[in-house]
This record gives C-alpha cells, structure tokens and sequence, in this order.
C-alpha cells in the first residue's frame, strides 16, 4: 500500500514501537561509530564523572527512533530531513543485579505522529515523541518525509 498526502492528517499516529537498548548494542555501536568514551561502557568511569552509570550514546539513540519513520515510509531515501535535541540521558542497566523490568536494558518508547502537510513539497513533517518511562529523551524529534501525491 502507497502511503499518500491525501490518506494522512495532522495529529494521525503513524505508528508506534518500543526500543530495547542493552550494554551489547552499546558495544555494537562503538565498533561501527568509533566512539569508545568510556561512558557508554564503564560503570566505575561513569559514575566517577556524575553519571548514574552506563548511558548510550546519543546518536544511538536518536538513530533507533528514526527507524520507525524508515519501517513506515519503507523507503529510507524517503527522509528528507531529521532533527531532533537531546533532552536526557539514557541509562543502560547492567543485566546483572538489574531489576526484572531492566534484564532487558532500557526500554524506550517512540510514537510517530503527523506534525505538519506540505502540499506544495509532497511531504509529511512526522513528530517523533521518544521516551525513557515518563521522560523525554528527545524533543524536537522530527523527520520530512517525500510522500506519493494522490
């Protein structure tokens, strides 16, 4: 099914997901970022400089949101645009000693919702609302999407 201008509306969710971050996609990530701060790792170093402890990376986690705009749109070059401000960290518990509601890592939850038509572009801005349990992680989180005319 095509998505289209004409099948979607302001405040439409588009869809919705969870996202479970754990210490070995922490791991993965800085293999293919290059990026080994010892914040995203170490436990002792993290929490020597103020942090609560293990936390993922940034870009990590704004990367997971956007995948739900590539898995509804399902064409990546689609998305014209994406932005988004970091509004707090988010923790990475350790498996071990970690509470039955965090064996699994941190669990962030993200709901697309159309922001804004543009007729005249052909595109769809889609709001992304990403949350650590009633936090914000992200604000501002949004991505331009070229969509099919009627």
């Amino acid at each position: 099914m095509s998505i289209t201008l004409d099948s979607l509306e302001v405040g439409q969710e588009l869809a919705r997901t969870t996202v479970a971050l754990n210490r070995a996609d922490l791991v993965r990530y800085a293999g293919a970022s290059g990026d080994f701060n010892p914040i995203h790792w170490n436990d002792r170093f993290a929490t020597e400089v103020g942090l609560p402890g293990v936390i993922a990376h940034g870009m990590l986690t704004m990367g997971a949101a956007v995948q739900l705009v590539t898995d509804w749109i399902g064409d990546p070059t689609a998305i014209l645009d994406y932005q988004t401000r970091f509004a707090a960290m988010v923790p990475v518990p350790d498996p071990a000693g970690s509470a039955p509601d965090q064996a699994d890592g941190a669990q962030l939850s993200v709901v697309a919702s159309v922001g804004k038509l543009d007729a005249a572009a052909g595109t769809v801005r889609v709001d992304l609302l990403v949350t650590l349990g009633e936090e914000k992680v992200l604000t501002k989180s949004q991505a331009v999407v070229k969509v099919a005319q009627a």
